[in-house]
């Protein structure tokens, strides 16, 4: 999907982008932006917009509607072309590359400038808006936001906790964002559930990621969507990325939320090194040291 974006970005014309700039600015009133409204979103006469709708059309960046009225709204590759582009124009992204995960939530893409970097486009709201309007915090007081808003704001709020977290918790640098889309610092090593522990690296590695998870409730974050998805484990420790349903610590529910990160963690290593770990590790005690601040390690 991205990558067809990335490759039709050199043949759209600068008012091909003032198409799409004013479809996305009337899906801020509506889901579909009625024809005639266009030329004023656009800033172009109405006959330029009949030309540049015929090609936005052919290329697959916007879709029609014809029922009550002509209207028109963006697919996600038209809103992943005016994200593309502007982080292009700000020369945070020179090269575009392979996929490097594809998910329900996000696609991540690896691009490069002056280092290898990683393009995360979120995806939250667009094939399962429902739920996720109703269990983010960031869309569940708006009765009225649409899958756009709703990926824009999953972005915006990711990149925020990631520049609050970054360097004091091992998170990814983030670089840039724009839109629904984050540049950030493309991360070594393999995700935590593809990796096979030799038995005396397994409370190592868990007391590490533990304190990760202590490192950013200090800081003021609880991840609360914890799991051996979201940790990528290298040479030089774990990292802890996926942060766009974080909740602040004074959220109301974040000391639950960080029980449950921990029994997430430590269950998955029980699980997987039953005997490393053994059931005198209790989940809940841990989430309790962290909390009051007094969380050391789990190792003696």
């Amino acid at each position: 999907m991205v990558r067809n974006v990335a490759e039709l970005l050199p043949e759209l014309e600068e008012q091909d982008f003032y198409l799409l700039s004013g479809v996305e600015q009337g899906m801020r009133f509506s889901e579909w932006v009625q024809r005639e409204k266009l030329p004023k979103f656009a800033s172009l006469t109405d006959e330029e917009v009949t030309y540049r709708l015929e090609r936005c059309l052919k290329r697959g960046l916007i879709e029609k509607k014809t029922i009550q009225y002509e209207g028109y709204t963006l697919q996600f590759e038209g809103y992943d072309t005016l994200a593309l582009r502007a982080l292009v124009e700000r020369d945070t992204i020179s090269e575009f590359g392979s996929p490097l995960g594809v998910g329900k939530e996000s696609d991540v893409y690896e691009v490069r400038s002056y280092k290898p970097l990683a393009l995360k486009y979120h995806r939250e709201g667009y094939t399962n808006f429902r739920e996720v309007h109703k269990e983010r915090d960031y869309t569940s007081d708006n009765e009225h936001v649409s899958w756009m808003y709703t990926a824009r704001k999953a972005a915006e709020r990711e990149h925020d906790i990631l520049e609050d977290l970054y360097p004091d918790v091992a998170v990814p640098q983030p670089i840039d964002q724009n839109r629904h889309a984050i540049v950030m610092e493309k991360m070594d090593g393999v995700e935590l559930s593809r990796t096979k522990l030799e038995a005396d690296q397994v409370l190592g590695v868990l007391d590490l990621l533990i304190s990760e998870i202590a490192r950013a409730y200090e800081t003021g974050y609880v991840h609360a969507d914890m799991s051996e998805y979201n940790v990528f484990l290298d040479e030089d420790g774990v990292t802890i990325f996926d942060w766009p349903q974080a909740v602040p610590t004074d959220h109301e529910n974040a000391d639950e939320f960080l029980r449950r990160d921990l029994q997430n963690a430590v269950g998955y290593f029980r699980r997987k090194y039953p005997q490393q770990v053994s059931d005198e590790l209790d989940s809940d005690a841990v989430a309790a040291e962290i909390a009051s601040g007094s969380f050391e390690t789990i190792r003696e």
